[in-house]
């Protein structure tokens, strides 16, 4: 069974790693406890979506690039293929949405 906890831990910790930081150096820019943000980096306790916010600001990272690799994680360990561009249809529906709201 795939947990999604897991893999946003994974994703953390990956993030955290290229940036060089200290689990404590992360978990004071974000107000989060240390042990907390460990347990959610070990995948042992689900995080809020304003931890999560909190966190990739700490690291500077855009929460939508945390959750863009998650997904890619669980698609591959699901042996899903995601696209790496936008159908064109999407984009059309989009456009139009957008023009209509101006």
């Amino acid at each position: 069974m795939v947990l999604v906890r897991q893999e946003i831990g994974d994703v953390l910790r990956d993030f955290r790693l290229q940036k060089g930081r200290t689990l404590r150096q992360v978990a004071g820019r974000a107000s989060v406890a240390l042990g907390y943000l460990s347990e959610v980096e070990r995948g042992q306790k689900e995080a809020s979506s304003e931890i999560l916010a909190s966190v990739a600001e700490a690291l500077d990272v855009p929460i939508s690039q945390i959750m863009r690799e998650v997904s890619d994680r669980l698609a591959l360990l699901e042996g899903v293929t995601i696209p790496d561009t936008i159908p064109a249809e999407f984009v059309t529906n989009y456009d139009s949405a957008l023009a209509g709201a101006r």
